[in-house]
């Protein structure tokens, strides 16, 4: 691997100020920019406001706030590379999940703590620190050449992780302000310590409510049990109709839509250099579960789910109470493959749920948010190949392409809205722990993804130009 000359300059401000690069990103790891909690507004906010002072200091003009009726997004650009050159549209979040249960964290959740070569703190890995390392890459052009190799535009969303709908609305209004040649996006992990990946699918998201509701108060289960629907009992018995014990949904018209793989894509996820045993074993499971038709990396990326997440009702204190509650709750999320439709997907699951339900209870469904379509990118595209060239020249080997069973609902957007293809190019470890107690982001990844992103940077302005002067 020889390195372009041009690359010196750059690569050396990056290893010299890696000191200075992670001091930042802990900063911006205190503010705790939960963007669910309400109490947490004006932390993601002051959350806003940090990552737009350090866009500028990097070098990125035209920085602004851009308020909505949610949580602000944030906007910067650097235009001097000229029309010849491509223009890179870098996207990511900077809002993070809550981080309870607290009393699981062994550090502070906003509090960074570094041990055994990682960083722990909630948003380590989803998203500030892969979003920051674009933030330096293209510091390191801006101070130590005459710019950046491409035109860059930079927006950063304070909601993707409550289904990003002020942006969602923002897109389409805003032609002209996002056009670019291709959207970058880094928010996804590399398929080992060490071994990179490109993600190129990516799963939507259909996320229900479900309220049960008994008699007007709590009943005491001594004198009313046998003769109540006991909307917990109830509840339990309608999640146990949505799926078999193979993993199969079992919603009318669920698969209907679902578009088949391939014989290409199969053939792709089945050379992943894949271990199941360490995979069970890095995660606490006796062993992978789902549909016998298809392999745990096809279960993982590219079948469609649903999913429990969260049930409360009745007494969950210390102790017994022998309550019989008057209301239950559910959360359950259904994640999407590409052709499924989310409303119509929360459609039929709310048409099911009402069918099943005992007649002795009330039963509500809401849907949170619109949902979001799964996504495919294209991966033989000329942004791809100097990606997989860039993370070459960093870890010395190859990316695989992969599907993520993940949902970012922006890659979608950008590409019905603005035709932009995206590079998922993720610098997380598959043991991130990201959304669970003690998330962490392996600090070799965060230096090396910068240098990564420098070296991507200027190979794609090198096969932007050499592909348009042979059209030329």
């Amino acid at each position: 691997m020889v390195t372009d000359r041009a690359l010196e300059a750059p690569l050396s401000y990056a290893a010299q100020h890696q000191s200075a690069h992670l001091e930042e990103l802990f900063e911006f790891l205190r503010i705790p920019s939960i963007s669910a909690q309400p109490q947490h507004r004006e932390d993601v906010a002051r959350a806003a406001e940090w990552l737009a002072d350090s866009m500028t200091a990097a070098g990125l003009e035209n920085v602004r706030i851009i308020e909505t009726d949610g949580h602000p997004l944030v906007y910067g650009d650097n235009l001097k590379a000229g029309p010849g050159a491509p223009t890179v549209l870098i996207y990511g979040h900077y809002d993070v999940q809550p981080p309870e249960p607290l009393d699981l964290w062994e550090s502070p959740p906003f509090e960074p703590d570094v041990r055994d070569d990682y960083v722990y703190a909630r948003g380590s890995a989803d998203d500030k620190g892969q979003l920051f390392i674009h933030v330096k890459a293209i510091e390191a052009f801006v101070r130590c050449r005459n710019g950046l190799p491409v035109n860059v535009k930079v927006l950063a969303e304070g909601e993707e992780e409550v289904g990003g709908p002020s942006l969602a609305a923002f897109i389409p209004e805003q032609e002209e302000l996002l056009s670019a040649d291709v959207a970058v996006i880094s928010d996804t992990p590399m398929l080992a310590i060490g071994k990179p990946a490109i993600v190129y699918g990516l799963r939507g998201l259909a996320y229900m409510l479900v309220d049960v509701y008994g008699p007007k108060r709590d009943l005491h289960s001594g004198h009313y049990g046998g003769a109540v629907k006991n909307p917990i009992n109830a509840l339990a018995h309608i999640i146990a109709r949505l799926q078999d014990e193979g993993g199969k949904v079992l919603i009318p018209g669920f698969y209907d839509d679902v578009r088949t793989l391939d014989e290409e894509e199969r053939k792709i996820l089945s050379e992943l250099p894949f271990d199941e045993q360490a995979w069970a074993e890095e995660i606490g499971v006796l062993g992978p579960w789902g549909e016998p038709d298809y392999t745990l990396i096809e279960r993982i990326g590219a079948r469609p789910t649903l999913d429990v997440n969260g049930i409360v009702g009745g007494y969950t204190g210390e102790g017994g109470k022998t309550v019989l509650p008057a209301h239950a709750h559910a959360k359950i999320s259904m994640r999407l493959v590409p052709d499924q439709n989310p409303e119509e997907i929360a459609d039929a699951f709310t048409r099911y749920v009402t069918e099943i339900a005992p007649p002795e209870v009330r039963v509500e469904v809401q849907t949170t948010g619109g949902g979001s379509f799964a996504s495919i990118s294209d991966y033989n595209t000329d942004a791809v190949r100097a990606a997989a060239d860039a993370y070459y020249e960093v870890y010395g080997e190859k990316p695989v392409l992969m599907r993520e069973g993940g949902s970012i609902p922006v890659v979608g957007q950008l590409q019905s809205h603005l035709g932009l293809e995206t590079v998922l190019m993720g610098f997380s470890s598959p043991d991130a722990q990201i959304h669970a107690p003690n998330e962490r982001f392996y600090l070799p990844n965060y230096y090396q993804g910068i240098e990564t992103v420098i070296h991507f940077l200027y190979g794609y302005a090198q096969r932007f130009r050499a592909e348009h002067v042979e059209e030329s």
